[in-house]
This record gives structure tokens, sequence and C-alpha cells, in this order.
């Protein structure tokens, strides 16, 4: 194995909230002294970490990233993936050396060109034909060098019309296209892009990507990429690394991570303790189970296998909702719609007589693959249109089995659909 081209050690990033500096000269004079004798700075023994969803915290300081470690070789392609606020921004302009670490290290072998914001390093007064040898000459390129990758700068970014029309005139679109062109082209150890390939339209994005699959094919470059797009990170990464809050929870396989991440927000499903009737809210959904003969009570079940669904409800009877139709979506962990069961498919309606009840569909012969699947409910009436929704309401899992009898278990990276099927 070669030796890594960037190596974080013990990396953390400390921040005091609505304030620059400790707040006092004394706090700053002791920061300052601690720095030039190379010592721990004094304050960053004490901070919270980065809890987003926390309103109130023990300290004024705050970790945006704290106690990183990891290592990156030569000709890796890196995801860096998380929720908003997890520490990936900071964590980039870190190694971009835009600003630097509170505590830790980062080691960097080669040339870095880094994409973190639409235009970054343009300047808006120069053309596009000029930033592009400005840029070239921050990473250290000749102009001979610039010249042979100009035209193909141009063609690429979809620029050479306006290559001598200044840089502020362009839609972002047009700055984020030429700056991923001039950083992927100009042929940096390192390229580290952030989400702002998500400014471009779908057939950049999708020019974006495979320039940097061919990139990292040619295993000389090392791409670090932060996107919220997990069908781009699974495509493209050979590794990610998912942040939490500023730590590193997982630095892992692709596969295993992204799906990690997923689960992040399934987990967080919505309460049905914490729901209860109104005069907006009429009607409502507390809770949900399945029932499989093998199995018994839960939120499992076997692929292929019959079973049954019990959704509960809480209704006021004092209204006349007319008729009922009652639907239990199941959705993958991307979000997408797979399969819908739907009272009103099989013509069913029904009567609310009791203030508390269930309704109960059978699901036949279930074609799922092994894997975790999230569920959503919903209900509406004749009367009164939709009465409830709830989008995240618990994850679902299917258990593997072996669909074929070939003595092997169907595995989701095949696909979430077992075909029943008869080869000649």
């Amino acid at each position: 194995m070669s030796d890594p081209v960037i190596k974080v050690q013990n990396l953390g990033k400390l921040y005091r909230l609505g304030e620059v500096g400790t707040g006092s000269i004394a706090d700053d004079l002791k920061r300052w002294w601690a720095n030039v004798r190379g010592r721990e700075d004094p304050f960053s023994t004490v901070g919270t970490v980065n809890d987003r969803t926390s309103k109130d915290g023990e300290s004024d300081y705050v970790w945006a990233l704290k106690d990183i470690n990891f290592e990156v070789k030569k000709g890796e392609v890196l995801g860096i993936i998380g929720r908003n606020g997890a520490g990936k921004s900071t964590l980039l302009k870190l190694l971009s050396r835009i600003t630097a670490p509170s505590i830790g290290s980062i080691s960097i072998r080669g040339r870095v060109a880094s994409l973190l914001e639409v235009g970054t390093g343009f300047n808006p007064e120069l053309t596009g034909k000029e930033n592009v040898y400005l840029n070239g000459t921050i990473l250290g390129m000749t102009k001979r060098e610039v010249d042979s990758r100009y035209e193909e700068i141009m063609e690429f970014a979809g620029c050479t019309r306006y290559a001598d029309t200044p840089v502020k005139r362009y839609s972002s679109g047009m700055k984020v296209r030429l700056g991923f062109a001039v950083a992927a082209f100009l042929e940096p150890e390192i390229l580290i892009v952030d989400e702002v390939l998500a400014v471009g339209d779908a057939e950049f994005q999708q020019k974006a990507i495979g320039k940097m699959q061919d990139v990292s094919k040619e295993g000389k470059r090392t791409v670090l990429f932060v996107s919220h797009n997990m069908t781009s990170v699974k495509s493209l990464c050979s590794r990610c690394i998912l942040l939490n809050n500023g730590t590193v929870v997982i630095n892992g396989d692709t596969e295993y991570t992204v799906n990690e991440y997923l689960k992040l927000g399934k987990d967080e499903a919505i309460s049905f303790k914490e729901r209860t009737l109104s005069s907006n809210q009429p009607f409502i959904f507390t809770g949900w189970e399945v029932v499989d003969k093998k199995l018994g009570n839960g939120t499992r079940v076997r692929s292929k296998s019959n079973f049954i669904v019990r959704i509960s409800y809480l209704a006021n009877l004092n209204l006349d909702f007319g008729k009922i139709y009652v639907a239990f979506v199941i959705c993958d962990i991307y979000g997408q719609v797979i399969a819908t069961a739907h009272s009103e498919y099989s013509g069913k309606s029904y009567q609310l007589n009791d203030r508390e009840g269930q309704f109960e569909c059978e699901i036949k012969n279930l074609p799922l693959t092994g894997g975790e699947y999230s569920i959503m409910l919903f209900c509406k009436s004749s009367k009164f249109g939709n009465l409830d929704k709830i989008e995240n309401s618990g994850l679902l899992t299917v258990e593997e089995i072996d669909v074929y009898n070939v003595g092997k278990q169907t595995k989701s990276k095949h696909g979430i659909i077992s075909l029943d099927q008869d080869w000649k």
C-alpha cells in the first residue's frame, strides 16, 4: 500500500458562539501565548458537540469538528456525507487551508484544487479566459501547461462563446461549470468538490460525474467528494466517511455507510404517543404493526411471505367523514415509493363507527428483497379529502430468504424486487 496523500490526526475546530475572540484581552493573550509555545488552546478543553437539534448548551464554545482521524491513499475517491450542520464544509475548508484547525494536524502531499462554493477562486472582474489562466497559476502550472488544456476546459464548460466576457456576468450555473472544468482538467493531485455540482443542470451533472469517474479510474488523482445525492456518492466513491455532530461515525464501505446515513433520518420516526385529536386534526393514526405467521407481531416480515398489516386510528365520531380510504405505502431508504397497498385499489371504503379502531390489509407473496424500508401512512375521506398523512411512520424490516431455492439468500444490492422467473 502506498503512503497516504492526506493524513488527518486528532483534528478539531472550536468556535465561540456570538463573539469573535475569547471576549477579553487577557484571555486572548493566553490563547496567543499558548500558540507561540506550541501548546494546546487553553480554551479548547471546554465546549459541547455541535448538536443542531439542541437549543441550549452547557458552554458558549462549540466543536464544529472534534477528534477527526482518517487517511486517504493516492488515487482514492473518498465520499464525505452527513446531514446539514454535521461539519462537512468545515472539514473541507480545513483541508483546503482556508481556515486553521484549533487542535490536531493535517498532512497533505500534492497540489490541491478546491471547488467549495460557486465561483471559488474567480475574480469577477476578469474574463472567463483570464480566470482559467489565473487558476492555473495558483495551482503552480506554467502558461504552456494551461495552453494545452484551455480548449478542452472551455468546451467541457460550454463557455467558449463567453470566454472574453467578465465572470461577474456569468450565471451561477456557468460559474460552476467553468470552475469544475478548471479544477478537473488542470490536473491537481487532489481534487476537493463540495455540493456545488447541484447548481448545474442535469446534463452537466452527468458530465461532471463521468469526468470524476474517469479521473478515479486513472488512479493518479485523489478526489474528496461531498454530496447529498447518494446515487452519485455510491457510483463514484470507493469509501465513505459519515459525519454527525462534528464527529466521524463511520469510516468504511460506501454501501454500508450510505445506508447508515439514510437511517439517521428514518430513526427519527414520528412518535405516535404524542399525537392527539384536535379540531384541526379530527382523525389521526396511532400506530401500525405487521403480523407474520413465523415472526409474530412487530415490524419484521419475510421476503415472499403473506402477512397482515394492522393500522390503528382515533377519530372524532361527531363528524360525518363519509367514505374512508386508507393506504399503507412502502418506500425505499431514499424515500422513493416502491409499492402501495390502498383500500381504494380493492374497491373498499369504510364508515367509522368506533372512536378507536384498526384497519387490516393482507399482503401476499411480498416480492421485496431483504433490507429496511420506510413506511408512509395515508388516509382520506369523501367529504374532507386528506385526513392524515405520515411520511415517516417507522421502518419495516424484510428478512432475506433463499427465494429461488439455490442455497443462497437474495441480496438487496441486486435490486429490491424478487422476480418470478423461468429460464430456458
